[in-house]
């Protein structure tokens, strides 16, 4: 019988350079970028101008994922939930995620600064630092808050997809901001509440670690009860009609049940199923909104 072959050191270290990518994040990013890119026209937006923003923002969110790694490698070392990654299982070096997110950082600018637009590029740019630097960095590590302040990076998406195509911030741009702000507390908060002593381990000043269960609880209903009335405004603005309202009512209501049920609830038992239902509401309020974008139904 022949011995069992060690794994390809360079295939390995390949791995390891995508688990820095965070794919499932920039997925999620470049979904909503890429609606952005379609509600932004009234017809269907230039094939090749898609591609190359998407490919451009999200390498950029690549980028600011790899940095996001090696900021926090200490912390990841110390949670169940991210202890496997590259860098706390010494996979890769800081030195050699650094120069991984600094290429796909380039590229990326490249890409959006030729291929799309100026103000695309700079906007990504601004959303990089604010993720990679301002929210990871610092805003992570000093206030229970972080999420709220840096959920600003995180609801640029569909803003930049909109501008790649106009080469404009319009405001029904900044409505799409304002969803996946106002959406981003209470899909985090239940993963802090599941995670908790985790991030009590790690020394993270988390709303739940700071002041306990029930305020995040409270907070994570009141989030989602102006989720609900600020996913109205696509409608009442006159950039939706009846179908994206009838989505956005119903898993808005949906969600609402999520978080009243957590918080009358004992135990954080719920925590976990809320945290994938926002996930779930987000991609079916934004394929509302593309569906209705080109077959809309009026009063």
């Amino acid at each position: 019988m022949k011995p069992k072959q060690p794994p390809n050191p360079p295939f390995a270290q390949w791995r390891a350079y995508l688990g820095l990518c965070k794919l499932r994040v920039v997925g999620a990013i470049v979904f909503t970028a890429i609606i952005g890119m379609f509600l932004a026209l009234p017809e269907l937006p230039p094939l090749a101008k898609t591609l190359w923003a998407a490919i451009g923002i999200g390498l950029a969110a690549a980028s600011a994922a790899a940095l996001n790694h090696v900021y926090d490698r200490e912390i990841d070392s110390k949670m169940g939930r991210t202890e496997a990654r590259p860098l706390p299982q010494s996979l890769l070096k800081p030195h050699e995620a650094n120069r991984f997110a600094l290429i796909l950082g380039v590229i990326s600018m490249l890409i959006l600064i030729v291929e799309v637009n100026l103000l695309t590029a700079i906007l990504t740019f601004i959303s990089l630092i604010g993720y990679a630097v301002i929210y990871t960095r610092y805003l992570k590590r000093v206030t229970s808050q972080n999420i709220v302040i840096g959920g600003a990076a995180g609801a640029a998406p569909p803003v930049l997809g909109w501008c790649a195509m106009t080469g404009t911030v319009d405001p029904h741009a900044l409505l799409l901001f304002l969803l996946i702000f106002i959406w981003t507390p209470p899909h985090f908060w239940p993963l802090a509440l599941a995670k908790k002593e985790e991030y009590r381990l790690a020394d993270m000043p988390m709303l739940p670690v700071i002041y306990g269960d029930e305020v995040t609880k409270l907070h994570i209903l009141l989030y989602t009860i102006l989720l609900l009335i600020v996913s109205l405004l696509p409608f009442l603005t006159g950039m939706s009609g009846l179908i994206y309202l009838l989505v956005a009512l119903v898993m808005g209501v949906v969600f609402l049940v999520y978080a009243i049920r957590l918080k009358r609830a004992s135990n954080n038992r719920l925590a976990m199923r809320t945290f994938a239902f926002s996930l779930v509401y987000l991609a079916a309020i934004f394929s509302a909104l593309l569906i209705d974008h080109y077959y809309r139904i009026e009063f």
